[in-house]
């Protein structure tokens, strides 16, 4: 006989929000967050799933979240950047306030691109992409942390886990989307293990002296490495670069000086970019046809 307990993916959103709102939370940041949390059980990635509640609550209870505020889509002359201050708060609401501006200037453009400044970030990447594939858009969606991660051949954490999630419309199905972390594995994985007392896979981390270690707490306290060496690294910096100095907003180095710890969610921002495939193919090709036989 099971223990288990099946719950609808509306029914933990509201449950989650709940919680949330509780601690302090708003009703929209609470429901936005809960709607993110659902989403990764959904997808059974419990590392950014109901696991991230408490990581939620310890940010709010340490006064390094905004727990009310209310995201400001900036003025504009009609560009392709769209831009929205997340006021300090969790960056779920700055994406789905600025997801409609988004989708209506890629329409118009061809290209656009969404910032979210000041933001207090947790989550999954995917289920942002996964909206603009759904509204028929290729998107790409990618954020420094805080350096938890050392660059390839350092000892050293510098780097940040620095997600990258892509999104490409498939019509009549489920879009094709993935979301890493540029790190060998997300931290969140790393606390996995470490909770359930196992020992991490080898050549995942290294401990504060710049040794290998399969230990989560030696691991914890040294750094993580980059999936695919020289690769992942690369991959890292770029997004430091492009999701950070380019949008005038914190690196991870500068996010952790900011927090002081990585036991609570980071302050940072944020870039998605968006791409009507019909506007870039300019009648030359079918883009749904190709992406489908893919």
């Amino acid at each position: 006989m099971s223990d288990s307990t099946v719950i609808s993916e509306q029914d933990l959103t509201a449950l989650v929000a709940g919680v949330l709102r509780n601690a302090g939370f708003s009703q929209d940041h609470a429901t936005a967050i809960g709607r993110t949390i659902a989403a990764g059980e959904r997808d059974a990635c419990k590392s950014h799933g109901v696991y991230r509640v408490e990581g939620c609550l310890r940010t709010l209870k340490l006064g390094k979240v905004v727990p009310d505020a209310v995201p400001e889509l900036m003025a504009d002359e009609g560009s392709s950047v769209i831009r929205v201050d997340a006021k300090g708060g969790f960056a779920n609401l700055a994406f789905e306030i600025g997801a409609p501006a988004l989708i209506e200037r890629t329409r118009k453009l061809g290209f656009a691109a969404l910032v979210i400044n000041d933001c207090t970030h947790f989550a999954a990447l995917w289920p942002e992409v996964e909206l603009l594939a759904e509204a028929g858009l290729a998107a790409m969606a990618m954020c420094p942390s805080y350096a938890t991660v050392a660059p390839a051949g350092g000892n050293k954490p510098l780097l940040g886990t620095n997600p990258f999630a892509f999104g490409w419309p498939r019509p009549n199905q489920n879009p094709y989307v993935f979301d890493f972390a540029t790190s060998v594995a997300a931290r969140g994985e790393l606390e996995l293990y470490r909770r359930a007392g196992k020992p991490l896979p080898e050549g995942w981390a290294i401990d504060a002296d710049g040794n290998p270690t399969t230990d989560p707490e030696a691991a914890l306290a040294g750094a993580m490495l980059p999936f695919g060496a020289h690769k992942g690294s690369a991959i890292s910096t770029m997004i430091e670069l492009l999701a950070g100095a380019m949008i005038g907003d914190f690196t991870s180095p500068e996010a952790l000086d900011f927090l002081g710890t990585t036991t609570i969610a980071p302050r940072h921002g944020e870039l998605i970019l968006a791409f009507d495939p019909v506007r870039m193919a300019g009648g030359r090709a079918d883009p749904s046809a190709k992406g489908e036989a893919l």
